[in-house]
């Protein structure tokens, strides 16, 4: 009837939870058939069986705002793959609370925006975020190893549209160097786990997660290098996966078609 091909189809039952989820990717031949067509035409049809979904095109790019702080090897690896064409986003502008970044952002040619955030000015700080947000239109955020704590209501306004990479492999060391904590106990393991944000801190609905095997030979700096590649690595299949609406979330899971 719409003129449409389907290219992609997968699904998933959840029998445990009684839910049904499916990813279809079509394409439609018909100049006269749209977006917003389509929507209007699927609406009664969504409404009459209690279907919870959503149509995007997915020849448009997400509009994807990226935070970072002073470590940028998470924003180097997205504005590469960006630019190789690996990532299908557009990256309106880049926020940080430091300067480091700004020529980084001006050779990609991309507006840098600097935010400075103390105790004193976290609410008119956290408030210019949300004006970027809105000014520029963006879909996504994506914290880039940006190392503030999120208000709550700030949270719930980016709930389900930003993304924070974490080293979750190592929960048990916190603070500014996990990684010589690591090495003080001797972990095996190092990995990151890209989530959703919330405003339970790090507990956000997971995206992706990898882990790297290690061993006693390497130091605090070696487990550094590592545990960032692996961050990187994560973080960029998580923007891939949400910005190809391959990510649905069902409580405090999310079911992720690769």
């Amino acid at each position: 009837r719409n003129s449409g091909n389907i290219l992609e189809s997968q699904q998933f039952d959840d029998r445990l939870q009684g839910r049904f989820f499916m990813r279809v990717h079509f394409d439609v031949s018909d100049p006269n058939v749209d977006l917003e067509g389509l929507r209007y035409r699927f609406g009664p049809v969504a409404q009459a069986y209690g279907i919870s979904w959503s149509l995007s095109d997915a020849a448009t790019p997400t509009r994807t705002l990226i935070m970072v702080s002073k470590f940028g090897h998470c924003l180097n690896d997205l504005l590469f793959r960006q630019r190789a064409g690996a990532l299908n986003i557009e990256i309106p502008a880049i926020v940080s609370n430091h300067r480091e970044f700004e020529k980084l952002a001006e050779t990609y040619d991309i507006p840098f925006h600097h935010v400075p955030v103390t105790r004193d000015t976290k609410p008119e700080a956290e408030a210019r975020l949300l004006e970027l947000v809105r000014e520029l239109d963006v879909d996504l955020v994506v914290l880039a190893r940006y190392m503030q704590i999120l208000s709550d209501d700030l949270c719930k306004q980016l709930e389900g549209r930003a993304i924070n990479i974490h080293h979750s492999f190592l929960p048990s060391f916190k603070g500014a160097r996990p990684y010589d904590q690591a090495y003080d106990r001797g972990v095996k393991l190092v990995g990151a786990t890209a989530h959703y944000v919330t405003s339970d801190l790090d507990e956000g609905q997971i995206i992706e997660q990898d882990v790297v095997r290690v061993d006693h030979s390497l130091d605090p700096g070696a487990l550094v290098t590592v545990g960032r590649d692996v961050e990187a690595q994560v973080l960029a299949h998580a923007v891939k996966w949400h910005s190809e609406s391959r990510v649905m979330v069902e409580g405090n899971r999310t079911v992720v078609f690769r």
